[in-house]
């Protein structure tokens, strides 16, 4: 099955800009979808590309979900205009190869958070995702040291700015090769030796099925170090439907019962109609 990326599927999106899904835009002034609330579900901005924001946006409300997740600069505004926020912002320079693990990255990945996070802020977002950066024959320890040193620095920003910056967890055995925080263990590590509460772990259950599973088990043991999650199903990052592995409902119930009050996005790339398929998801995961 080919490789699916924010990368790969963002260059499909700017080719086909104008391709709208076949799903009609659902009316503004409808009555959104009660849900339970236990879990509050949000989207993935770049998984829906082909489909325009405001569509997305005015969707997302009309099923239940609370945002539009990972936008950049530019639509940190729009999901206001909908009674959404923006879940998780993207912040322009801070990239997945070139991270915290690296001492000489530290300066520039601070001078774009300052640069960013004033307007995350105003728009009131309240969290930012960073990366460790790939290993490039680093060893773990050395780049643990690293990306702990810069994060310390990079806490005050988040901290003046009310804004938490969640750490990714990716997998690196198929789509983030020698990405170094490619396990809870590492990360946990991280976030505590960080010791701030504006530094936390983005935990992708996609990525950490590849790497890890248990799912259960660690989310319960490191919840507290955990800011954010992301959904995608295992293989392909396709539907949370039947033909993955993930047991969704309970993976929920799970973190529900922790007392998780963040947010949970959904960031599968759709193989099918992409806006049924997200109310398929919201409704599998509103336990």
């Amino acid at each position: 099955m080919p490789k699916v990326t924010r990368r790969t599927v963002l260059q499909s999106a700017f080719a086909g800009a104008a391709a709208l899904s076949s799903t009609p835009l659902l009316s503004q002034t409808a009555n959104p979808i009660a849900r339970k609330g236990r879990i509050r579900q949000s989207v993935s901005r770049w998984c829906f590309g082909r489909t325009p924001l405001d569509q997305l946006c005015a969707y997302a409300a009309e099923i239940g979900l609370k945002g539009i997740d990972l936008l950049d600069p530019p639509d940190f505004e729009a999901p206001r205009r909908f009674g959404l926020v923006c879940t998780m912002a993207k912040v322009p320079g801070v990239e997945i190869r070139d991270g915290f693990n690296r001492v000489e990255n530290h300066a520039m990945i601070e001078d774009h958070l300052r640069q960013a996070l004033p307007l995350a802020a105003k728009a009131g977002i309240e969290r930012v995702v960073v990366f460790s950066g790939n290993r490039h024959g680093m060893s773990d320890e050395e780049g643990l040291k690293n990306t702990v040193l810069g994060l310390k620095k990079a806490k005050k920003i988040g901290e003046d700015n009310g804004i938490t910056l969640c750490l990714e967890l990716l997998n690196s055995k198929h789509d983030h090769h020698d990405y170094m925080c490619d396990h809870t263990a590492w990360g946990a590590r991280v976030v505590q030796e960080v010791d701030s509460p504006n530094v936390k772990l983005l935990y992708d259950i996609y990525h950490m099925q590849i790497m890890e599973g248990d799912l259960v088990a660690t989310i319960r043991e490191n919840i507290q170090w955990i800011g954010h999650f992301h959904t995608g199903g295992v293989p392909g990052r396709h539907e949370l439907d039947a033909t993955q592995e993930v047991q969704w409902a309970t993976v929920m119930r799970a973190i529900a019962d922790t007392g998780y009050q963040g947010y949970v996005a959904h960031e599968f790339v759709p193989a099918r109609d992409p806006l049924p398929s997200l109310r398929e998801a919201v409704e599998l995961c509103d336990v």
